[in-house]
C-alpha cells in the first residue's frame, strides 16, 4: 500500500503539490450557458478549448460569462482535457451582450407589441425551462421561456420577483419578448 509521501498517482500528486501542472492562460469566452452550468474558453495561444464550469466562476466571485469576454484563468489538464480551476480576471469590454446575439433557432421569435412594463413572476420552473408572469388581477398571464432569460443575461426567476418586460403575441397567447430585472435594463456598452 502506498502512502501519500510515496504515492505517484496524479490525484495524490495534485493534492501534495496543488500548483504543479497548473498553467495561467489568457483567452476569450467562446460561449457559456448558465442553465447548463458550463461553457468554454478559447485560449489566445490557439490551443484546445478550456472547459469553464460555473463553480470555477463562483470561486472567482463571478456568476456568468458573456461571449467574447477576455479572461485569465488557472488551468489544468484533466482526464477529459483542459479545465479552468479559477478565473483570475475578466474584461467584458469586448463582450457580446446576450441581447445582441443572433436569435436562437429553438425559440419562437416574438415581436414585442408592448412597451416596457413592470410585472410579477407568477411561477417559473427552471427544469422545465419556462414560467408565467402577471400584470395584475384579471389580466392574461405572459408566458416566459428560459431562452428569453438567457438572451437578456438572467439566470432564473423567483415567484413574486418584479421584472420589466416587453411582450407580444405568440402561437399560444402572450409571450415575453424581452425581460430585465425590476431595477431596469442594463444597456450593453457600445464600442
Amino acid at each position: 500500500m502506498s502512502t501519500p509521501e510515496t504515492d505517484n498517482t496524479p490525484e495524490a500528486h495534485a493534492v501534495e503539490h496543488p500548483s504543479k501542472g497548473i498553467d495561467v492562460v489568457a483567452g476569450r469566452i467562446k460561449w457559456f450557458d448558465v442553465a447548463k452550468g458550463f461553457g468554454f474558453v478559447v485560449p489566445d495561444d490557439g490551443g484546445a478549448d478550456i472547459l469553464l464550469h460555473v463553480t470555477c466562476l463562483r470561486r472567482g466571485g463571478f456568476s456568468t460569462a458573456l461571449e467574447g469576454t477576455k479572461v485569465v484563468c488557472e488551468v489544468h489538464r484533466g482526464e477529459r482535457g483542459l479545465q479552468a480551476l479559477r478565473v483570475l480576471s475578466m474584461d467584458t469590454s469586448d463582450a457580446v451582450h446576450p441581447s445582441q446575439l443572433p436569435p436562437s433557432r429553438t425559440l419562437v421569435q416574438v415581436v414585442p407589441t408592448s412597451g416596457l412594463e413592470r410585472m410579477t413572476v407568477k411561477w417559473f420552473n427552471r427544469t422545465k425551462g419556462y414560467g408565467f408572469l402577471s400584470r395584475g388581477e384579471n389580466t392574461e398571464d405572459i408566458f416566459v421561456h428560459m431562452e428569453t432569460l438567457r438572451r437578456y443575461g438572467m439566470m432564473e426567476l423567483r415567484p413574486g420577483q418584479e421584472v420589466l418586460v416587453r411582450y407580444g403575441h405568440g402561437t399560444k397567447g402572450l409571450m415575453a419578448a424581452e425581460i430585465h430585472p425590476g431595477s431596469g435594463p442594463e444597456q450593453p456598452s457600445s464600442h
